[in-house]
C-alpha cells in the first residue's frame, strides 16, 4: 500500500471534497412509490442496441412480464412494472435528449405491487455462463449511472483471470444516500449478489469499498458476512470521487488501470452495491427488473427520502407525489449534482440507471450563478483531476474545436466526466460540459 494511504486512510490522489448535503434523507427508511396512472419505457434504457418489443397495442400485460426482449449480446429484456394495457409504442421524450421509440403501459386501477411474473431458480448448479445468461434475462444494468448491462461486464475474456472482484459503497456524490440505506436495509441480498457475482467471475475474493463517513453501514454489511467468506468491508477515505472504478481499485488495492485499459485486464470488475442487491433479490425469483432506489431531494424538495420507483414512472408525476416548486425556475437534475445530467422537460421516464433526481431552486447550494468569466490560469483543475488531465489545455482546445487532437494527444478519453474541475473553476467554466461535446463529436467522426 503507498504511504499516502497508510498515512490519510486509502484512497487515490487529488480529487475534491463538494458538500455531503445527505442529512434530509440518511436516516430515512427507503418508502415504496405508487403507481402512475401511465408508464413510459424506452427500450433503450441502456448502453449498447436497444430492445426489441414483445408486445403490440391493446395487449394486456402482468407486472414482471417481458414486454422487450435482447437483440443481441450487448442488449437486455425489458420487464413491465405494472399489470396493465399496452397503449402504444411510439417516439418519447428522453433524458438523453432525442425522442426515442418506447412501449407506454396503462396501468391497472387499484393493481397491487405484487409481482406476478417470476419463475424461481435453483442457482446452486448454475455454471457461470448460466449465471451471466441468468443475469442478462433479468435485465440488469449498472445501478451506479453508466447502465452498461451487468452481464457484458462479467464477461470476462479468458486470457482475463480476475482475482477480485470490487463493489462500489461508496456513493460520494452530494445528496444521494440510495445506496447507503440498500447497505442498510438490505445487506443480505448485497451479500447474495456478491456470491454470484464471484462465481460469476471465478473470483477469490470481494472487497466492499465503503466512505468512512457510513460506519453503521458497514456494520449491517459485516453482519451478513459468514467467517468463511472471501469476502470483506473495507473503509476507504471519504473524497469524491472516491467511487469511480479505477480511483476504488487505486484505493482498494494500489493497482492501476492502464489508458484505454478495462479493469479486467488488471484482473478485476468492478460492480456498485446496487447492482449487487439486485442480483441477489431478482435472480434466485427468476424476476426481472422492474424498479429501483432512487434518491429525491434538494431544498426544492417538499418530501426527501429514498423510494422505490417502477421504471417508467414520468418524472413529473415521481415530482408531483413528494412536492416541488412548480412555479419557480429550479434545476432539476438526474443523478447527482457531480456527474448528472439537468433535464430541460418532466415528461421525461425514470429509467434504470437513474439513481437520483435532485430539485435545486436558483441560486442554492451547489447550484451558483452560471456567470462565465475567461480562464485565469490559475491551475485548480490541473491540481484536482483525479486521472491527472489538464483541463485548462483541454478547454483551450476544445474552444479552438481541436477535438482529434484532445483525444490523440491530450488524453481526452480518459475523462470520465466526474466534474472535479468544473467544481474549482473559479471562473465557472462549464470544462466537463466541453469535454462532453468533444467526445460526442469524436464518437460521430469515427460511427
Amino acid at each position: 500500500m503507498g504511504l499516502l494511504s497508510y498515512l490519510t486512510g486509502l484512497t487515490f490522489p487529488r480529487g475534491v471534497h463538494p458538500p455531503g448535503l445527505k442529512d434530509d434523507t440518511r436516516e430515512l427508511p427507503i418508502r415504496r412509490m405508487a403507481f402512475a396512472p401511465r408508464m413510459v419505457l424506452p427500450l433503450d434504457q441502456h448502453f449498447g442496441p436497444a430492445a426489441r418489443a414483445l408486445v403490440a397495442k391493446n395487449q394486456e400485460v402482468v407486472r414482471g412480464e417481458p414486454i422487450a426482449e435482447a437483440v443481441d449480446d450487448d442488449s437486455v429484456p425489458i420487464h413491465s412494472p405494472v399489470t396493465g394495457t399496452v397503449e402504444g409504442i411510439e417516439l418519447m421524450p428522453t433524458a438523453r435528449g432525442p425522442k426515442a421509440e418506447a412501449i407506454i403501459l396503462r396501468a391497472a386501477p387499484g393493481d397491487s405491487q405484487h409481482v406476478r411474473w417470476v419463475k424461481p431458480q435453483d442457482l446452486a448448479k448454475c455454471s457461470a455462463r448460466e449465471l451471466i445468461e441468468a443475469i442478462q434475462q433479468a435485465g440488469i444494468v449498472g445501478q451506479g449511472g453508466a447502465a452498461f448491462p451487468t452481464h457484458r461486464k462479467l464477461r470476462v475474456p479468458d486470457k482475463y483471470p480476475v482475482d477480485t472482484l470490487v463493489i462500489n459503497g461508496c456513493e460520494c456524490e452530494p445528496y444521494l444516500t440510495a445506496d447507503h440505506r440498500i447497505m442498510l436495509e438490505y445487506g443480505q441480498d448485497v451479500i447474495a449478489g456478491i456470491r454470484l457475482a464471484m462465481r460469476a467471475v471465478r473470483a477469490e475474493q470481494a472487497i466492499i469499498g465503503v466512505e468512512d463517513d457510513k460506519p453503521e453501514a458497514i456494520a449491517a454489511l459485516r453482519e451478513h458476512i459468514k467467517a468463511d467468506d472471501a469476502i470483506s468491508v473495507v473503509e476507504v477515505r471519504s473524497k469524491y470521487p472516491q467511487g469511480s472504478e479505477k480511483m476504488l481499485i487505486k484505493a482498494l488495492l494500489d493497482r492501476e488501470v492502464p489508458s484505454g485499459c478495462f479493469p479486467y485486464q488488471i484482473g478485476v470488475v468492478v460492480n456498485n452495491i446496487g447492482t449487487m442487491a439486485q442480483i441477489g433479490q431478482l435472480l434466485p425469483r427468476g424476476q426481472g427488473l422492474i424498479e429501483r432506489v432512487i434518491t429525491v431531494a434538494g431544498p426544492g424538495v417538499e418530501k426527501p427520502g429514498n423510494y422505490i420507483v417502477p421504471i417508467g414512472t414520468p418524472l413529473r408525476y415521481l415530482l408531483e407525489s413528494v412536492g416541488y416548486p412548480k412555479d419557480d425556475p429550479s434545476r432539476i437534475i438526474l443523478g447527482g449534482p457531480m456527474m448528472g445530467s439537468t433535464v430541460a422537460a418532466l415528461d421525461v421516464p425514470v429509467t434504470k440507471s437513474i439513481s437520483g433526481v435532485i430539485v435545486l431552486p436558483e441560486g442554492s447550494e451547489l447550484d451558483p450563478a452560471p456567470r462565465i468569466q475567461p480562464c485565469i490560469r490559475c491551475g485548480d483543475c490541473v491540481d484536482v483531476c483525479p486521472v491527472g488531465l489538464n483541463p485548462a489545455d483541454l478547454a483551450r482546445l476544445a474552444a479552438a474545436r481541436q477535438y482529434e487532437v484532445m483525444e490523440e494527444e491530450y488524453n481526452l478519453n480518459d475523462c470520465f466526466e466526474c466534474g472535479c474541475c468544473s467544481f474549482v473553476c473559479p471562473s465557472n467554466i462549464p470544462l466537463v460540459q466541453y469535454f462532453r461535446i468533444a467526445k460526442s463529436l469524436n464518437r460521430e467522426r469515427m460511427s
